[in-house]
């Protein structure tokens, strides 16, 4: 990354990644009844880093090759953990929130 992106918009983005790998962990170690809040959380960093790698990308920060070899096994893990979600909010139905449903 360009020096002017790197310590903005790419310090950013590490914080995150970290934050999520963090995040991954608290949840796999979490009681059952805990798991989902921080499922919830990790969706939204996940999120959180997409969008904030396509700005990197679309400001020309990172180049194509990087951007995809960073997006899409990204992209794997949010399927991954949104699958997670699904299956924890299946057996505990009483833990969505009330936008849901």
């Amino acid at each position: 990354m360009p020096r002017l992106t790197r310590f903005s918009l790419g310090t950013k983005i590490d914080i995150l990644f970290t934050d999520t790998l963090q995040l991954m962990l608290s949840a796999k170690y979490a009681p059952r009844e805990q798991k989902l809040e921080y499922i919830r959380t990790l969706c939204t960093n996940i999120d959180a880093i997409k969008f904030f790698l396509q700005i990197a990308f679309e400001l020309k920060a990172l180049s194509a090759k990087k951007y995809s070899s960073v997006s899409i096994p990204l992209e794997e893990i949010g399927k991954m953990v949104g699958g997670w979600k699904k299956q924890l909010e299946k057996e505990n139905p009483a833990t969505k929130t009330s936008w849901q449903e």
